[in-house]
């Protein structure tokens, strides 16, 4: 799985606290569920063990380009949580 970081995405989630590193250890580790408009939803820890949500797309060559990741929620959490189960 490629991934691909520019300046751009890389700052906006730095705007929320998460590093490009977390983010990604997120996006290949979890089982993204397909929100529509070509949008992508992960959720899982991070490789620093916080608990993030990426959102991203699928370029026209099949790389990710994450477009916005923050750390989830208390209540996020919970309902990821009992998906798992």
């Amino acid at each position: 799985m490629d991934l691909r970081w520019n300046a751009w995405n890389i700052e906006h989630i730095d705007r929320h606290g998460v590093d490009p590193g977390e983010a990604e250890a997120v996006v290949r580790g979890s089982r993204p569920l397909y929100r529509g408009d070509g949008k992508y939803l992960a959720q899982g820890r991070g490789s620093g063990g916080r608990w993030i949500q990426a959102i991203y797309v699928l370029d026209e060559d099949g790389a990710v380009y994450v477009i916005h990741a923050r750390p989830m929620t208390d209540r996020e959490k919970r309902r990821h949580r009992r998906r798992e189960r």
